[in-house]
């Protein structure tokens, strides 16, 4: 149990959807945006790929223990990347961003809320944020809909600038993506009927259907478990889907007994379906980060940027936010989710 958890302890995943009834709107977009490949970072130019020699970001990733740490130090400084966003012409001068339109309080449309039915939550405040530092004007963002398992190829393609989507750092990822400071703590756990008789992430999974998304963490998670007998081999953990939505979808339907995701995210989904609940406490550690490509340095350094800024604003920053979306399904206590002071990778 105790290298489960260590394995655990450095992967995970976010993304989760919250009711099949959200997932009818969303939308499509396929404008394809190609992004720079060099920044500047406090006037200087700055090394391809992170700033620091390829031989020394190669063993970083091989000795990855804290992703979470791993990321560049703050600047507000514009690089390249920055201003290839910046030099967009007319209605194009826009931040594009990958989120979810589906999960409850993070990145959802609300149908309640007029015609338009705007993306709203906690990850949506954060990217208008980081698009009024950058151009000034919170609203400058073209949102993008992805799938779960199209976050990194999204980046890597340059069909966005960044993904802000409930998006977990860990290890394998960084090897895509680059990542900036956690802005969330969470950790994983199950989500099953009430009236199921599985207790949590332990033996009364035996026999149990487990669903989670493609490309996720937790699916490689629960792969290594089985394999070293920390899972019932009898767990069914076959069935993945392509977006986390499907999961509940599955459950709601009795097509799967439980689902593996971020907690912070199940418990937006209990407070929804009152058939479901989280089961067991969580069996990870894991932080949301923004994620962006792997070059574009001056663009993880300035979100780092606004992350500090955002943290320290009593009024509209990142407890506002919280409070606003989130407390009603974690509780008023904001510590326990708010991430540790960040730490950054050394350069040379």
């Amino acid at each position: 149990m105790r290298a489960r958890r260590l394995r655990a302890s450095l992967r995970g995943w976010g993304g989760v959807a919250a009711m099949a009834v959200v997932c009818a709107l969303v939308a499509v977009f396929a404008l394809c945006v190609p992004l720079s490949t060099s920044a500047l970072v406090d006037g200087q130019a700055v090394s391809q790929s992170t700033g620091v020699k390829a031989g020394e970001t190669e063993k970083a990733e091989e000795d990855c223990e804290a992703p979470e740490k791993q990321t560049l130090s703050p600047s507000a400084a514009d690089g390249d990347t920055i201003e290839a966003i910046k030099n967009r012409e007319g209605e194009k001068r826009k931040l594009i961003v990958g989120v979810d339109q589906n999960s409850y309080r993070w990145g959802y449309r609300d149908p309640n809320s007029g015609r338009t039915a705007e993306l709203e939550g906690f990850d949506i405040d954060l990217v208008h944020r980081i698009a009024e530092d950058i151009l000034g004007d919170p609203d400058a963002v073209q949102f993008k809909a992805i799938p779960t398992d199209q976050r990194i190829p999204a980046i890597q393609d340059g069909r966005v600038d960044m993904v802000v989507r409930t998006m977990t750092i860990n290890c394998d990822r960084i090897k895509d993506v680059a990542f900036s400071a956690p802005y969330f703590k969470t950790g994983q756990q199950v989500l099953a009927p009430k009236s199921s008789p599985i207790k949590g992430y332990d033996d009364t999974l035996a026999g149990r259907r487990i669903c989670t998304a493609a490309g996720s963490t937790a699916y490689s998670t629960l792969e290594e478990d089985q394999k070293d007998g920390e899972l019932p081999a009898s767990t069914d953990i076959s069935g993945t889907v392509p977006n986390q939505l499907d999961c509940l979808v599955r459950l709601q339907l009795g097509e799967a007994d439980a689902v593996v995701t971020d907690g912070a995210l199940a418990a937006s989904q209990a407070a929804q379906d009152p058939t479901v609940q989280l089961k067991g406490d969580a069996f990870t550690a894991e932080y949301y980060g923004v994620a962006m490509k792997k070059d574009a340095d001056d663009l993880v350094r300035r979100v780092n940027q606004i992350l500090v800024d955002y943290r320290e604003d009593t009024t509209k920053g990142w407890q506002a936010s919280y409070g606003k979306w989130l407390s009603a399904t974690l509780g008023k206590d904001a510590k326990k989710s708010e991430p540790p002071a960040p730490q950054y990778r050394r350069t040379t």
